[in-house]
């Protein structure tokens, strides 16, 4: 009796044992999770790759004499013409801009020829490398410009552009923090119709977040990863996604079991026994498919990858410790007003996804037929996404500086508003300069500052920002500078390309590996290599459903002037891990009643019936918190928000009820090959104890 109250003792300290820890964690890295916003870099050079000519060209020109320059565009516009007192007015303020900051030069007037526009290239070094010197610089020279009166102002260029995108993200990190709780709240309470339960859940996520953002900041400073606001953004979705999704899991799995254990201590231990083994899977699925990023040449790809992972981590860990210890801890009052007494069973219910299941199975050759079809039929709108998405329709809401550029491209059709920057060793700078010059397409070209060993030129383009000529032109000065001058070609529209460029080899290189990974997680969790291959291809058909819908959606009904070209890949790792997910649910659970001796189609509707609700719920949170994406400002965030989202409802009402299921159904024992449980025709020993039906 004595050894039985010490057992017991110790029993109950456990979990406060695990929230003291959890609460010291929070203490020790509470500051710097403080600091996760302040090391994102949202330029657009941060997510190139360090091999691409652009990258070098902004690196040496942070090098040259004033350090990263600030190039602004002011742009004056009159419908109907320009009057003497508007060209004073401009003059005046472009002036006092002069007086207030310290510029390269002094800003000249170009005219365009109808007389209604007044274009002043204004450039500074004052606020270097320095982003938030750099956006107050911005808003310094906004506030002088002004126009009035049918007169207007406005402040464009690469600098106006780049303070634009980072007010953007600098916004995200909160909105999308506090939109992606309200989301989940509203949910958890909805399933379980509890007035205390989804708090516990959800204070675990919100202690998950806070845990991610200081360990991303971590590997920042430790080994120097990229953060963009991107994948700041996407890791908070991650954490309060997945996390919530284990969580239902966890909290499913013990309410069953307090039916059948006195102890909550003892319930939670089964539970974790149960459901551990599929949660430490699914987690590990997404882990590896985001390290495959690693594998990425683009920046932000590669630093996505582990930011990502320690976001996914984090809530595995927190759902897997603090919330079994909280739970615990509250006993099973926390369940009110449906408390799970011990020894009851459930009330008898007719399960919806047992109905469902049900007639998958009365005819699952032509279910599973009529559904590859349908997904299939979904994927050809593939064919309608919009080409590649350019700067200035980056934007949800248009800010000033895509503004400017709009009216300067309509006033000057025959001049790119925008410079290609050439850096040439300063030796050959006049032969480079005539070169450029001579260079199809160019419509003008300017040396610039010269500096350790470099010199900078500006070269316009004859055709528009981003547009094919401009395009033809940058491959032209690539290719005829070529190594025997040593120049690199860079600038905005340079960076555009090199971004395509980057995303086609990663795609080339990180799908595989997201694959194998994948399926090496699954084959030894699963113990077949059928029911892996099978859950891939399932999920790789959803993701190509989903980028149709997508098709369908973004530019006839959202009216979006293109797709992103980071959509695919991101869209694919993200899909395929965690789409994954909830066919380890499915799968997990038709290995246990396998084992315990159930027949295959029996197995099947059995974990369905008891899977299938938490792989529902899980599903619309884990949808709901991507779909929160799709409320930013930024097209490329929406784009990826909608496609998961739609994938991943796909994946849960469609893939995983009937096609896994049916799928299942027809191979029989064999989904298990080459594993024990697909040459054993009579019932193995059990791993559990079967729960009653």
């Amino acid at each position: 009796m004595g050894a039985a109250r010490t057992r017991t003792g110790g029993r109950r300290a456990v979990p406060w044992v695990v929230l003291g820890l959890w609460l010291a964690a929070l203490v020790l890295v509470g500051p710097f999770a403080g600091k996760f916003g302040d090391v994102q870099q949202n330029r657009s050079v941060d997510y190139l790759p360090d091999s691409a000519d652009s990258t070098q060209v902004a690196r040496i020109q942070d090098e040259l004499p004033g350090g990263q320059a600030t190039d602004l565009v002011l742009v004056y516009h009159r419908d109907g013409g320009l009057t003497a007192a508007d060209r004073q007015k401009a003059g005046a303020q472009v002036a006092e801009v002069g007086a207030k900051y310290r510029l390269t030069g002094t800003p000249k007037a170009v005219p365009s020829r109808d007389g209604a526009t007044l274009m002043y290239p204004v450039s500074s070094t004052e606020p270097g490398q320095d982003d938030k010197a750099r956006d107050a610089f911005v808003d310094g020279v906004r506030d002088i410009a002004n126009g009035g009166a049918g007169l207007s102002a406005e402040v464009g260029g690469p600098g106006g552009l780049n303070t634009d995108m980072s007010k953007v993200f600098g916004s995200i990190d909160g909105t999308l923090l506090y939109a992606t709780l309200g989301v989940v709240t509203a949910l958890l309470i909805l399933i379980y119709r509890s007035p205390f339960l989804w708090l516990v859940p959800l204070a675990c996520a919100g202690v998950a977040a806070g845990m991610a953002m200081a360990a991303a900041y971590g590997l920042h400073e430790g080994f120097g990863v990229t953060i963009t606001g991107q994948s700041g953004g996407v890791m908070t979705v991650l954490v309060l996604g997945a996390g919530t999704d284990y969580a239902l899991l966890l909290i499913s799995r013990y309410r069953e079991e307090l039916r059948r254990h006195e102890r909550p201590y003892d319930a939670m231990r089964a539970a974790l026994k149960g459901c551990g083994p599929a949660v430490l899977a699914s987690s590990g699925t997404v882990a590896a498919g985001l390290l495959c990023l690693l594998a990425a040449d683009l920046n932000s790809s590669s630093g996505m990858g582990p930011v990502g992972m320690v976001g996914v981590l984090a809530a595995l860990v927190a759902m897997l410790t603090l919330l079994p210890a909280l739970l615990v801890l509250l006993g099973r009052r926390v369940f009110w007003p449906m408390i799970p007494a011990f020894g009851s069973t459930p009330k008898a219910r007719r399960s919806l996804f047992a109905a469902m299941g049900s007639s998958a199975t009365r005819r699952p050759a032509a279910v599973l037929t009529l559904g590859a079809v349908l997904l299939g039929a979904l994927a050809l709108g593939v064919l309608s996404l919009p080409g590649t998405l350019k700067q200035e329709d980056s934007f949800t809401e248009k800010p000033e500086s895509i503004s400017a550029t709009q009216t300067l491209a309509h006033a000057f059709p025959g001049r790119s508003s925008q410079p290609i920057t050439v850096i040439a060793p300063t030796a050959k700078a006049g032969a480079v300069l005539d070169k450029a010059r001579t260079t199809e397409g160019v419509a003008q070209a300017a040396p610039g500052r010269s500096g350790s060993g470099w010199t900078e030129i500006s070269v316009f383009a004859t055709a528009a920002p981003e547009s094919p000529g401009e395009t033809r032109t940058i491959e032209a000065l690539r290719g005829g500078l070529d190594d025997t001058y040593g120049t690199y070609v860079g600038g905005p529209s340079a960076q555009q390309l090199d971004l395509a460029d980057s995303q086609t080899r990663d795609r080339e290189v990180v799908v595989p590996l997201v694959l194998a990974a994948v399926f090496v997680i699954l084959v030894g969790l699963l113990r077949s290599l059928v029911a892996p291959l099978m859950l891939l291809v399932a999920v790789v058909a959803v993701w190509g459903a989903a980028l149709g819908i997508g098709g369908l959606v973004f530019g006839p009904v959202l009216g979006f002037g293109g797709t992103d070209s980071g959509l695919g890949l991101l869209s694919f790792v993200f899909l395929v891990a965690l789409g994954v997910d909830y066919g380890i649910f499915l799968m997990h659970r038709m290995r246990e009643e396998s084992l315990a001796g159930a027949e295959p189609q029996t197995a099947a509707l059995t974990a369905l019936r008891t899977t299938g609700g938490v792989i529902a719920s899980a599903g619309v949170v884990l949808a709901a918190t991507f779909a929160v994406l799709t409320t930013l400002p930024l097209v490329g965030l929406v784009e990826l928000g909608f496609v998961i989202a739609v994938g991943v409802l796909l994946d849960t009402f469609l893939v995983r009820t009937y096609l896994v299921t049916t799928a299942s159904v027809l191979l029989g024992r064999k989904v298990w090959w080459p594993g024990r449980l697909s040459r054993a025709p009579e019932p193995v020993r059990s791993e559990r104890q079967p729960e009653p039906v």
